[in-house]
């Protein structure tokens, strides 16, 4: 049983998250989606928020689930009995970072290994903070993401 920890903020869960999601879906026996708490980033959506969204997007897939952590990586991924960390790269900007990062969780879990996959081609240039800014603009973000994450993101940006 291979397990594979996707760690991120999901501040939102993005279509181009999802599909990622999918894809390890198939290619591991379960999936743990990490939601980091992340406060250095200071998040739109509270950590709950998050874990209920990536919940919705996910909930039609079996082997996926999702958790909350706050405390360092290679530490959760051994918590979890996970041997793979898997990332996202939709753009070669995104490579330098991710390949730091990789090399850094080698460095602290020499026995996890980092793999990387790319979302769908029409997904590639979907960011959360791009969602997050078109949203508080009042855009349309639903061909961009998750109608509980539509609904999220009207709520969030009425109160403000």
């Amino acid at each position: 049983m291979t397990t594979v920890i996707y760690p991120g903020t999901f501040d939102p869960v993005t279509n181009g998250h999802t599909d990622i999601i999918e894809r390890a879906g198939k290619m591991f026996d379960t999936v743990v989606v990490a939601i980091a708490a992340n406060t250095k980033k200071q998040p739109l959506l509270t950590l709950e928020e998050r874990v209920v969204l990536v919940e919705k997007a996910t909930a039609h897939l079996p082997n996926v689930r999702v958790t909350g952590f706050s405390y360092l990586l290679a530490e959760f991924v051994k918590d979890q009995g996970a041997t793979v960390i898997l990332r996202g790269l939709r753009a070669v900007s995104d490579f330098e970072y991710e390949f730091q990062l990789a090399d850094m969780n080698r460095r602290l879990a020499p026995d996890v290994e980092s793999v990387f996959l790319t979302p769908a081609n029409h997904l590639s240039y979907i960011s959360s903070t791009l969602i997050r800014e078109i949203a508080s603009l009042g855009g349309d973000v639903s061909e961009f993401v998750n109608p509980s994450v539509v609904a999220a993101l009207k709520q969030k940006f009425s109160q403000s």
